[in-house]
């Protein structure tokens, strides 16, 4: 059995995730869930409760052998995808989430809002390191980044996830 394990992230049913962070410790498997500590106000009192950071999603660090047995674990619905095959997170942004989360409270997500005509580079994929204009958005997909290049304009369509706002 190899001991490379690496981290990826699940998508779990909704409000489980501490539920499934839980079973996972008990069965011995490395997981996080980043917990953001947020004050709520009752009507007599203020609490400060901690919630899952990322809604429905957990984070198994696993070796290949065992991503199997993961997906059986009840409220666990599939590892995230990406290109065709679980998602893999790198062990640096895992600690950098554990470093800002212990740092601060009631953090906030918010996606990043790409529209037309902003400037972004492209991180994956064949273009990966370009740089262009986005043309058209559709959805959650950047559908035309015109990327200026050899005196040619290349068009390309891109899913919002594979480029990065400059």
């Amino acid at each position: 059995m190899s001991d490379l394990k690496k981290w990826y992230a699940l998508y779990t049913k909704p409000r489980w995730e501490k539920k499934i962070f839980n079973s996972l410790q008990l069965k011995g498997i490395e997981a996080y869930c980043p917990l953001n500590k947020v004050r709520r106000k009752w009507s007599d009192r203020i609490k400060v409760i901690e919630e899952p950071l990322f809604k429905s999603y957990i984070f198994v660090r696993v070796s290949e052998e065992l991503k199997t047995d993961i997906r059986y674990v009840d409220g666990i619905l599939n590892f995230v995808y990406w290109n065709g095959k679980p998602a893999i997170v790198k062990d640096e942004e895992i600690v950098e989430i554990k470093r800002f989360m212990s740092e601060y409270d009631d953090v906030e997500i918010r996606a990043i809002d790409v529209n037309p005509a902003d400037e972004v580079m492209v991180n994956a994929g064949v273009m990966m390191g370009a740089s262009g204009r986005v043309i058209r958005t559709m959805g959650n997909n950047i559908v035309e980044v015109r990327i200026d290049s050899l005196g040619f304009i290349l068009t390309a369509k891109f899913d919002r996830k594979n480029v990065i706002k400059l």
